[in-house]
């Protein structure tokens, strides 16, 4: 009861379409697409009935493809927007790091996007998360990294369970690493070994640089 009125109160000042995508993200993200039922996010987002949701979305599809645009768009832009990938001083990987630590829903509901395989999906997965593997390539090809074009699709995706599958995989990494991987130093540390790796994989300048919070955990 007191979440559904933490959530009735957040309603009252954000638009509902976006209280809705929130729990939407939420829930997709914990159970995939085929786990959870309109009338669960309805209720997640303080609706009376699923009919209120049906005022926003056409269908339970329309607000799965909402949520996916949402979350992978401002990522397209970003890895669109990288200037000199594998060089330390790009501050792409930061913004990056920044916006997963945010949304941290976002890689667990690419995740399960992969494991909901139905053919209801496929075709809208592949639509909306082609453009940021497309854009990734397009970047690691600019780079001009000594990689043979053959390898490059499984460098993308190296790249992508490197820097995803951190977040994706937060409730995992608590239990077997010391710390709180969310905690602001670890994420600063994070970003940092990121950088540092990305710059050994695409041949840059890879020397290690020490992080204001790095020097703080020691």
């Amino acid at each position: 009861m007191k979440a559904r009125a933490v959530v009735r109160r957040a309603a009252a000042v954000r638009p509902t379409r976006d209280v809705i995508l929130d729990a939407a993200e939420r829930r997709f993200a914990e159970r995939g697409f085929s786990g959870v039922s309109v009338r669960e996010i309805a209720s997640d987002a303080g609706l009376k009935n699923q009919a209120s949701l049906y005022h926003h979305f056409k269908n339970k599809k329309a607000l799965y493809e909402a949520v996916l645009i949402r979350g992978v768009g401002p990522m397209i832009e970003m890895v669109a927007s990288s200037q000199t990938p594998g060089d330390l001083s790009d501050p792409v990987l930061d913004r990056i790091v920044d916006y997963l630590a945010a949304h941290p829903n976002l890689p667990r509901l690419i995740q399960r996007a992969g494991l909901d395989d139905t053919k209801l999906l496929r075709s809208t997965v592949h639509k909306l998360l082609a453009p940021l593997y497309t854009s990734g390539l397009r970047v690691l090809a600019g780079s001009g990294a000594d990689w043979d074009p053959a390898d490059m699709p499984h460098l993308a995706a190296g790249l992508y369970h490197l820097i995803f599958g951190y977040f994706a995989n937060a409730s995992l990494l608590e239990v077997v690493l010391p710390e709180d991987p969310r905690s602001p130093t670890a994420l600063a540390r994070q970003a940092q070994f990121l950088k540092t790796a990305v710059a050994r994989m695409l041949g840059g300048n890879a020397v290690m640089a020490t992080t204001p919070a790095a020097k703080s955990s020691r």
